[in-house]
């Protein structure tokens, strides 16, 4: 069975397993197993180079090739392929009770992640308008805050200048007296 969709080949196989990992020492044969399933999809799906690296296994797919241990294989498995580009995507096409289970779990905390992280994008967001709420008020309450020490200080400056400018006045009249008085005193010796 395969589909064409621009580019995307989606195709469903059952590949055997039983063949290839006989001629394996026991505790090679699971990883075999991988290595067999990533040969044939490279085989199949007309992967540049046979380059092993391009085929990505599932994670369910993963689990249920080693859930009998890494000396007992399944002997065959059944996979859908989807070639998006030069990747092979494969998943699990029937999964066992324990794995639909398990990927059901998995599935609900990734939407359980998903639903905190927006309820925290939300409350930061509230966080953020409140604080702009804020910092609009502190930023106008600074502003007039600071017209007021400029101009305070403007009339504390303007009272010191008429305050210097009172004791000039009363120095000038009083070095005026003096000196009056130092005059007619140097006058009076004279005579």
């Amino acid at each position: 069975m395969a589909i064409e969709v621009k580019n995307n080949i989606e195709r469903e196989y059952v590949i055997p397993l039983r063949e290839k990992c006989r001629s394996v020492p026991r505790y090679k044969k699971t990883s075999k197993a991988v290595k067999t399933v990533k040969e044939f999809l490279a085989r199949h799906m007309k992967v540049y180079d046979r380059d092993l690296r391009k085929i990505k296994l599932d994670i369910h797919l993963n689990e249920f090739l080693w859930s009998q241990g890494i000396k007992n294989p399944p002997h065959s498995v059944k996979v859908k392929a989807t070639k998006v580009g030069d990747i092979v995507k494969v998943e699990l096409v029937k999964m066992p009770q324990s794995l639909a289970f398990k990927k059901a779990r998995l599935q609900k905390r990734e939407l359980k992640a998903l639903q905190n992280v927006e309820n925290k994008k939300t409350m930061m967001q509230k966080a953020k308008d409140t604080l702009k709420g804020k910092t609009e008020d502190k930023s106008e309450e600074i502003k007039k805050e600071l017209e007021e020490k400029i101009e305070s200080t403007i009339e504390a400056g303007n009272k010191e200048e008429k305050q210097m400018a009172r004791e000039k006045k009363h120095e000038t009249k009083e070095k005026n007296n003096t000196q009056k008085k130092k005059e007619h005193s140097k006058g009076d010796d004279k005579r």
